[in-house]
């Protein structure tokens, strides 16, 4: 190398050509790409990095710059979720930091459920040495074998020498595109190298740079253009179907926009929830399994469909073609071209940068003088959306779920972060909670796992430390990752957790009675000893309240809410409080339950059991 390259690459960064470690590169790495703090547990194949870790906010202290705290969990599964939190909330990549072995093992959830919902995390995994790779050694697992099948990729790392542009290289991937889970495996011996710290470099990956760069700089030409508004000028009922892909992708306001302009109304997914303000005039909220009856409906009478960054996944699409059945044309935008035409057939579609597409239709449409006329459409919206709202039993005696949330709705007016885990909580949090923008609602939805929403909520803090922030957790689900009440207090978060106790699986119960003639195998939990106040008190949250008279609900819930530091609720719920609307696997929206309180056009239908076939 030349004394000028030399120069250049020094100019490039501080530290280059210095002497460090492998642990000490994988540091530095990870400060150079924007990482504020690092969620992982300790164990013998990954201390020389965890060691790395103390001399790095060692020097930053002592040199008065700002530290990477390392958040350690219960165990690697809380690690992971709480790294996914982070990612979510903030937009940032996740960095899970976990020993070899189990310590491995524990977190193939997490980045399972990371991949599922295309959220950035990077794992880096501890090793044996190299040489031991294979041979059954202590707390050895085939971390590549196990982790290839779940993650967007997965490195182990055998050359120190390319250790450095690997965690870089990571970055990258797990990012950019469909963002995902990368997991890195470095053995012990490559931690413990040392060598020169080039500052820069990544790896090759050719083909992955050139499907990226072919999607990301894929641009709506004028004809495609004029395709799409040649159906938009035909219908009189279009609808926009916004999926995770908009969050993910940063284009919520290109998507507010492109509605607000042409007036096209949009449902969310699950995931796409906060894609626009759910208190927008045009926000028509979640459609789907659980989805409102009157986002429902309006797929139901559309006669054009976008979807945006969405899949037409079984929870939406049940029945492919009874889907948006009356729509005579769909057109997909992704940046993903596997998922076009991999459910539903469109007739028009994009692959590339979500907010960049729209934004060029909106600005041809402009050009064009594209200004329809949807009054009645949107009258007729109005319309589904009064007789067909939510609504539960407001005289019960017993606290019902959707009272409790909205009472912390209307005191954090859809400015709160929002965690949940998995069940029937998570239902009634996505239909009675409101979310003014993206990155305020994280929830598991593919997987759907369950324990997700203490350690996200961790996670969310971490990244947003003056948020407010809430997990709506469920009495089983936060049972699954309960030892992270005390990661809450250990490092004092100001994280408030709600548990909706109803003892048991609740959801599980639902479709038992539902389907099952009420034989609630394994999933009542009334015999169950856990005292979850005390359980709370004993991991040092000052604020630790049961709530079981339905009189004292909304002081209660403000005590808890205006509570400065880290506050736990325990309610105990209508134990027969159902989710509603709810459409049966593999069945379509006209096939859709409402419950008593819910109006239904199909009202006196009986609900139909699920085919032998169908999923939970």
């Amino acid at each position: 190398m030349s004394d000028t390259m030399k120069m250049q690459r020094l100019a490039a960064h501080p530290l280059a050509g210095t002497t460090m470690t492998g642990a000490q590169m994988i540091v530095q790495v990870l400060a150079d790409e924007g990482t504020t703090a690092i969620f992982g547990y300790s164990g013998g194949a990954i201390l020389p990095t965890y060691d790395a870790v103390f001399l790095y906010n060692q020097a930053q202290g002592e040199s008065g710059d700002r530290p990477m705290p390392l958040i350690v969990p219960a165990n690697e599964q809380g690690a992971g979720f709480m790294a996914a939190g982070y990612a979510r909330a903030s937009g940032r990549v996740g960095v899970c930091l976990v020993t070899s072995g189990p310590g491995a093992t524990n977190t193939v959830t997490p980045v399972r459920d990371c991949m599922a919902d295309s959220v950035p995390m990077i794992v880096i995994c501890g090793q044996v040495p190299t040489g031991m790779i294979g041979t059954d050694a202590f707390q050895e697992a085939p971390v590549a074998a196990l982790m290839g099948s779940v993650a967007k990729h997965v490195f182990l790392v055998t050359d120190p020498q390319q250790l450095e542009a690997t965690v870089r290289t990571a970055f990258e991937i797990a990012r950019t595109g469909r963002p995902g889970p990368v997991v890195i495996d470095v053995p012990k011996d490559v931690q413990n190298w040392s060598g020169t710290f080039k500052g820069d470099g990544v790896l090759p990956i050719p083909g992955y740079r050139k499907r990226l760069f072919a999607a990301t700089h894929a641009a709506v030409e004028d004809d495609e253009a004029a395709a799409f508004f040649d159906m938009l000028c035909e219908a009189r009922r279009p609808l926009i179907y916004a999926g995770g892909g908009v969050v993910n992708s940063g284009a919520a306001t290109a998507l507010t926009e492109f509605a607000s302009e042409f007036g096209i109304p949009v449902v969310t997914t699950l995931m796409g929830i906060g894609a626009i303000d759910t208190t927008h005039r045009l926000a028509m909220r979640m459609l789907g399994m659980h989805g409102t009856a009157f986002a429902n409906y309006a797929v139901e009478d559309c006669d054009f469909l976008l979807a945006v960054g969405a899949r037409f996944d079984d929870r939406v699409a049940g029945v492919p073609e009874k889907f948006a059945k009356n729509a005579r044309r769909i057109a997909h935008i992704d940046i993903d071209r596997a998922e076009i035409n991999k459910v539903k057939r469109v007739q028009w579609n994009h692959v590339g940068q979500i907010g960049d597409a729209l934004k060029t239709l909106l600005a041809f449409g402009r050009r064009e003088g594209f200004r329809p006329d949807l009054s009645a459409w949107h009258a007729e919206l109005d319309e589904l959306r009064r007789t067909y709202a939510m609504n539960y039993d407001r005289a019960s005696e017993a606290i019902q779920p959707y009272y409790v949330i909205e009472e912390i709705n209307r005191l954090t007016r859809g400015e709160a972060i929002i965690a949940t885990g998995v069940g029937q909580h998570q239902m009634w949090a996505a239909q009675y909670c409101d979310f003014k923008r993206p990155r305020l609602w994280l929830t598991s939805g593919s997987m759907g796992t369950m324990g997700f929403g203490l350690p996200a909520a961790i996670g969310a803090q971490v990244a947003n430390p003056d948020a407010l922030v809430i997990d709506i957790d469920g009495d089983a689900s936060i049972r699954m990752n309960v030892g992270e009440l005390e990661t809450v207090t250990t490092y004092n978060l100001p994280v408030k957790v709600v548990v909706l106790n109803n003892y048991g699986d609740g959801m599980v119960k639902q479709w038992q009675k539902l389907f099952f003639k009420g034989r609630l195998s394994a999933s009542d939990k009334s015999l169950h000893k856990k005292d979850f106040v005390k359980a709370a008190q004993a991991d040092g949250f000052p604020y630790a309240v049961r709530l079981l008279d339905k009189a004292d609900v909304p002081r209660v819930v403000e005590e808890f809410i205006r509570f400065p530091g880290p506050a736990f609720l325990e309610v105990i719920i209508d134990r027969d409080a159902g989710v509603y609307p709810m459409v049966g696997p593999g069945q379509a929206y006209d096939d859709m339950i409402t419950g008593e309180f819910i109006a239904s056009r199909n009202r006196g239908s009986e609900p139909k059991t699920p085919g032998p076939s169908e999923m939970f």
